[in-house]
């Protein structure tokens, strides 16, 4: 979501520390969690309840193990869901949000109504490269920054939103011709091409 780390040295500013909601110092730095939306946790484990938790959790979707055979094993146990608004859920897709599951989609080549029951292996492989081309992109990037959003460790803003094709664009920047369609899915804006997208 929003929610950062921020390494300085010196307290932030009133402005930028408004939402610093934990802040380590050292002899030296500091280090703020900075969480304007107040969704992140922060938990104090041993290594032991670390464990615990960590299990609980599902395959991140940068691990190697997440592959168009994983993806596809996810579609056939939920064959009804809609593909975008189920790319969002973090049962089974953890780190997705909303401009990143339109960007699959759209990198995909297919539309975010599609029901998974649809989908062929072949179509899952697109989804795993369409993953894989979004996530490392932004890191390559430095992340995404929407407006006076995410920034990285020392506050600096990602330029992946240069790189966006079809999320809050008028056309789309794959084939340059058509015009991105906004519609609403599972409640949140969504962004397609009619060209591109089947």
């Amino acid at each position: 979501m929003s929610g950062s780390w921020r390494i300085s040295d010196s307290k932030l500013d009133a402005i930028e520390g408004k939402h610093a909601h934990v802040i380590i110092e050292t002899d030296k730095k500091f280090l703020s969690y900075i969480d304007p939306r107040r969704f992140g946790h922060i938990y104090f484990l041993n290594k032991k309840n670390f464990e615990t938790r960590l299990s609980t959790y599902p395959m991140d979707i940068s691990e190697p193990g997440f592959d168009a055979d994983h993806i596809k094993a996810i579609f056939d146990k939920h064959p009804n869901k809609v593909l975008k608004p189920f790319l969002l859920d973090q049962k089974y897709f953890s780190g997705v949000g909303n401009y990143i599951a339109t960007e699959i989609c759209a990198r995909a080549k297919l539309l975010p109504t599609r029901i998974v029951s649809t989908l062929s292996k072949k179509d899952c492989a697109k989804i795993k490269a369409a993953i894989d081309l979004i996530i490392f992109g932004a890191v390559k990037n430095s992340g995404t920054t929407f407006g006076g959003g995410y920034r990285d460790a020392f506050g600096e803003k990602g330029e992946g939103v240069q790189h966006l094709v079809v999320f809050h664009q008028s056309i789309c920047q794959m084939c340059k011709k058509s015009k991105v369609i906004k519609t609403i899915l599972g409640g949140r804006g969504t962004y397609h091409c009619p060209h591109c997208q089947k």
